[in-house]
């Protein structure tokens, strides 16, 4: 019995090794992925991999510096690195983003009655900012509303908010200034009828949309209030998944995207832990071997030892 024990231990090593190898292997094909869409009982695996910041900002070639408008919305536009979300603020308050094509962006946006700095800002993809843009100094002479006051103005938190395609998102809007009850409108960029709704009063409301195709969407808010006055919010809407051709929204339909609506995900096999470990299967196999023959050599010679 001994001599089986003993003989066996070599096999065992090697048995583990190859479980170990085998493990470490399928374990990461399935963190990396089905070609199947998510089913019941499914892991989801996401992370993000660190990378410096953008290193150019964008740049505001219009409007002027210095130039003075009496309408809004006002053209925003200018050069910037590709993939890049464009954030833009006047006075330091977000009004508006654009997706960086092509090396350059433009965005409809209100300015506040009086001086505007308008800043671009460009962000990457964890979210990590740009340098700043050049300042560019604008003045909106409000002459048609000024005797009402405070004109009505849109802003949010979120300059981009995504969700997988079938999937409500839910956006938080803050309507300020103007006289309530505000009537909104929102076109999604997907080429669907635009959403209406009522706020009563000024602060944070909700706008809520099911993309059924995977893209990015320019999304745009409007607001008017009870003495006329519109406020103009531009955003960009990201439907989760593999994004087709055509699949960035501009007002009209954006197009196919992934076949489904759903992501597409490869499955991965990962052969290299079974390549490092092959020398350690092959000497376990060996030891195991030598070991067993040590083994019944040893058990033979102290047989003969007894039968003298």
């Amino acid at each position: 019995m001994r001599v089986k024990i003993l003989a066996r231990r070599g096999w065992h090593i090697a048995l583990l090794v190859v479980l170990v190898a085998f493990s470490a292997g399928a374990g990461q094909a399935r963190a990396l992925g089905s070609d199947q869409t998510p089913q019941n009982g499914s892991v989801g695996v996401e992370g993000k991999i660190s990378a410096p910041p953008p290193k150019t900002g964008p740049t505001i070639t219009t409007p002027g510096n210095g130039q003075t408008v009496s309408s809004v919305p006002i053209t925003i536009a200018g050069l910037c690195p590709s993939n890049l979300l464009i954030k833009v603020f006047s006075n330091n308050i977000f009004i508006g983003a654009a997706q960086c094509k092509s090396g350059s962006y433009s965005l409809k946006a209100n300015l506040f009655p009086g001086k505007n700095q308008l800043v671009a800002r460009g962000y990457d993809a964890l979210d990590q900012a740009s340098p700043d843009s050049n300042t560019v100094n604008v003045t909106f002479n409000d002459g048609q509303f000024a005797q009402f006051g405070t004109r009505v103005s849109l802003t949010s938190n979120y300059a981009e908010l995504g969700a997988n395609p079938g999937s409500e998102l839910d956006w938080p809007i803050i309507v300020s200034g103007g006289v309530g009850p505000y009537a909104v409108s929102v076109d999604w960029g997907d080429g669907t009828t635009a959403s209406l709704q009522t706020v009563k009063f000024a602060g944070t409301f909700t706008i809520k949309h099911t993309y059924n195709s995977a893209g990015i969407y320019q999304v745009i808010v409007r607001a008017t209030d009870a003495n006329g006055t519109t406020a103009f919010l531009q955003l960009v809407g990201v439907a989760n998944g593999k994004v087709g051709q055509g699949t960035t929204g501009s007002g009209t339909s954006s197009g196919s995207g992934s076949e489904g609506g759903g992501l597409t995900i490869k499955t991965i096999v990962i052969w290299w832990p079974m390549l490092l470990l092959l020398p350690l299967i092959v000497a376990a196999f060996w030891l195991g071997r030598k070991h067993e023959i040590f083994a019944i050599r040893r058990q033979l010679e102290k047989s003969r030892d007894q039968a003298k």
